[in-house]
């Protein structure tokens, strides 16, 4: 076999391991395949696992690629001497990043370390299976829809009703009633404003980091939707979903389990800046958010450039009522918002709670019936 033909089928085979790849779900890029190629023929492999590991710097970008990365990479070359570890940390021991534009940790020496655990970029599209509620989930979204209506702020209606007193004179029922009296104006009926609750709009974070709170979260928005007048709902990871309407089927197991089909980035990557400025973006939207009570619930750990995040978020206060942040990792009366992303929105939001299940909703939704 001469050396033209022996390089020819060498780049075959490396181009149908791309090839399977992104048939697996993992869909690298073609600036990324070319830098996987010319890293290639820069280092010049000397074994199976120095091209694992040369794949694996240029063409995964999180824990979840390498996921697909490794077994694939073993059928077309078989086993390598060493494989990636996953990091088994729990995603509430927040650490601000090293270095870098975002909150992810830049990848170990042997692709170990929290980056893409944590804070991550992948778009492949997952079926999430969310759980059924437990018979103490239960009670306590009993007590949370008892609670919910009177905890939610209250505005003064636009719009003009009949009412025993009001600073406003009901003419067309004086006259209505005056014709029934032979002309005499026996009683001076009223109108009024009267007060309606707020808007309420929840943004969820349905990322990787949040896999273990995720059911809990979107539970409570069932119930948000369930009774309450107006409320909105939105998930995000890599991008934006409307999921108010599949909430509004009665059984919280068959609405939470409805969103399988509907939320499509669910544990994956994070981008909270771009899914808000997308949010932002849609003049529908801002409608929902204008003068709303906004929860979001969120650890806040985003990936990459965080200005978005914060014009998004400081925006997003601006336009509402009041912007509240819930996130798992503030549960720890340790946790300080060191991060970039949550110390660059901190000023905006006003006021960041510890929320990581059903029973602390609960106890945050009785701070506000006090406020």
């Amino acid at each position: 076999m001469t050396e033209r033909s022996l390089v020819a089928r060498i780049g075959d085979h490396v181009h149908g391991f791309l090839r399977d790849l992104h048939d697996q779900g993992l869909r690298v890029p073609v600036h990324r395949q070319r830098v996987f190629l010319q890293a290639i023929e820069a280092a010049g492999p000397r074994d199976a696992t120095h091209l694992y590991w040369i794949g694996a710097a240029t063409l995964t970008t999180s824990s979840e690629d390498l996921e697909v990365y490794s077994p694939t990479f073993e059928r077309w070359f078989g086993e390598v001497a060493a494989r990636p570890v996953r990091d088994q940390e729990s995603p509430d021991d927040e650490t601000p990043a090293p270095g870098g534009e975002g909150d992810e940790a830049p990848f170990t020496a042997t692709f170990g370390g929290e980056a893409g655990l944590k804070a991550g970029s992948s778009e492949r599209e997952r079926r999430p299976v969310f759980g059924p509620a437990s018979e103490d989930d239960r009670a306590v979204l009993s007590l949370l829809r008892r609670k919910l209506p009177g905890a939610v702020p209250t505005v003064r209606s636009r719009r003009r009703r009949p009412a025993r007193r009001g600073p406003w004179i009901d003419v067309a029922r004086v006259c209505r009633e005056s014709w029934r009296g032979h002309g005499e104006i026996v009683t001076l009926r009223r109108r009024s404003r009267p007060r309606r609750q707020r808007r309420v709009l929840l943004l969820i974070d349905v990322s990787g980091s949040m896999k273990q709170h995720s059911s809990d979260y979107l539970r409570f928005a069932h119930a948000v939707v369930g009774r309450l007048e107006r409320a909105e709902v939105f998930t995000f990871g890599t991008r934006l979903t409307r999921v108010t309407g599949p909430l509004r089927a009665r059984d919280v197991d068959a609405a939470v389990g409805s969103l399988s089909d509907v939320v499509l980035d669910a544990e994956g990557g994070t981008r909270i800046g771009a899914s808000l400025q997308e949010f932002l973006g849609n003049a529908r939207y801002v409608t929902v958010a204008r003068g709303a009570l906004v929860i979001v619930l969120s650890d806040g750990l985003e990936r990459g450039d965080c200005g978005p995040m914060q014009a998004a978020v400081r925006r997003l206060s601006l336009l509402s009522h009041r912007l509240l942040w819930w996130s798992p990792l503030a549960c720890d009366p340790a946790y300080r918002p060191v991060t970039r992303g949550m110390s660059a929105v901190l000023g905006s939001v006003d006021a960041l709670a510890g929320v990581r299940d059903l029973r602390t909703a609960y106890e945050q939704v009785q701070t506000l019936v006090r406020e």
